[in-house]
């Protein structure tokens, strides 16, 4: 009896245990105050079991309402703060323009800022506690956060967006490629080093395994500096993502590891010039790879170039169709007239160019389609993803029609 007893005491306090780790969620609203004019809600929650946390631990997140009421459909800007910050003073910063103006929510958007300072090792880029390519528990994390979130507020589930600054750049990256069926675009202020997002998304040396399936990624933008120590590995990075055929908006110069806007746009006056907050997760988008305009990155042998520079930065799309038989797509280039910078704008590019978050049309790995840009037309094969990549295209300021359908 007496080890009966013992026995039943065994599985209660396990199965306390167990439950303990998701009594707090789904979260509790702690607070609710009034930031910058907006409704300011401060969440606190516990650890789910599927996350994988060696022990349970309290988080908590802050959730800021559009300056008018949404009822629906409102897009969320989600923040990851830099190292040197917690989600309060992280919110804090926005107070004041050219302070991590990276945190700064548009008006018109509710904002999200999720926290990792409270515990200790719970970094954004989770690279170090956290090696291999394994999704981990601070990024399980936040995705649950997210979706939390859209849930509650209604939110367009097609316009989440990710960004941060250094340690939360790092996560931006790491964490926001690997769930392009989550966010549309990311933005990353000076990432601590890429390390995180090479891991995730198994860049070279590693492969990504046969039983696998990465999502198509959000658009990813990035500005880092030559002179910032954190800014290395960016070479392998950027080479990644051009193999890759991943979409990347990448800015340079030598303004370190900065996080002022306005400080880094004498340097580079790019880095805010695609239109990222525009990005709909249900639309198909173009990756530009191997461009003739594309500028030579200083890493890792150029470190100390003066010289600022882009890739990709000129180049614009408009979604025209997407069917169950065929895709359209309007390439451009930006006009000199509605984009003011330092920076020669080109008549012309040619670019390889792939065809991304396809909504109907479905074509399966090493499937043949048919192709047509303007007057020029062919045929092209899929890869073992299923991308079309249509080689060395012509785009001007004149918009011209990329459709792609299935051979008939």
């Amino acid at each position: 009896m007496k080890n009966l007893i013992l026995s039943l005491g065994l599985v209660l306090a396990t199965a306390a245990g167990a439950f303990a780790l998701d009594v707090s969620w789904p979260p509790a609203r702690q607070k609710e105050s009034e930031f910058t004019g907006r409704k300011l809600e401060t969440f606190q929650h516990g650890s789910r079991q599927e996350w994988g946390y060696a022990e349970a631990q309290k988080d908590t997140f802050l959730v800021l309402h559009p300056t008018k009421e949404i009822k629906s459909n409102a897009p969320l800007y989600v923040v990851l703060h830099s190292a040197g910050h917690d989600v309060h003073s992280c919110l804090a910063c926005t107070t004041k323009v050219g302070n991590h103006d990276i945190y700064h929510a548009p008006q018109d958007f509710f904002a999200l800022y999720v926290d990792c300072k409270a515990n200790k090792g719970d970094w954004w880029w989770s690279i170090n506690k956290y090696p291999g390519p394994e999704v981990s528990p601070p990024e399980k994390r936040v995705i649950d956060t997210v979706k939390w979130v859209v849930k509650q507020y209604g939110i367009d589930e097609n316009r989440v967006y990710l960004c941060g600054n250094s340690m939360g750049g790092s996560g931006t990256l790491g964490i926001g490629m690997r769930h392009g069926d989550v966010f549309a675009a990311i933005k990353a202020n000076v990432p601590a080093e890429v390390k995180h997002v090479s891991s995730r998304m198994y860049f070279p040396p590693q492969t990504v395994p046969t039983n696998i399936t990465l999502p198509d990624p959000p658009i990813v933008v990035d500005y880092s500096a030559p002179n910032d120590g954190w800014s290395r590995g960016h070479d392998g990075f950027i080479k990644a993502m051009n193999d890759r055929k991943y979409a990347l908006f990448m800015y340079w110069g030598p303004f370190g590891h900065a996080n002022n806007h306005q400080e880094i746009m004498k340097v580079n006056d790019l880095i805010n010039s695609f239109d990222w907050l525009n990005v709909k997760k249900n639309e198909s988008y173009p990756v530009f790879t191997d461009a003739s305009t594309n500028d030579t990155h200083p890493w890792p042998n150029q470190l100390t170039d003066k010289k600022a520079g882009q890739i990709n930065a000129f180049f614009r799309w408009k979604d025209v169709s997407d069917t169950a038989d065929s895709v359209e797509t309007s390439l451009f280039l930006v006009k000199p007239t509605e984009l003011k910078t330092t920076f020669t704008i080109p008549a012309e590019a040619t670019a390889d160019v792939t065809l991304r978050r396809l909504q109907m049309l479905k074509i399966a790995p090493a499937t043949t389609v048919r192709w047509r840009y303007g007057k020029s037309t062919g045929e092209a094969t899929a890869d073992a993803t299923g991308c079309v990549t249509i080689p060395k295209l012509k785009i001007t300021a004149e918009p011209t029609s990329l459709v792609i359908s299935k051979l008939k």
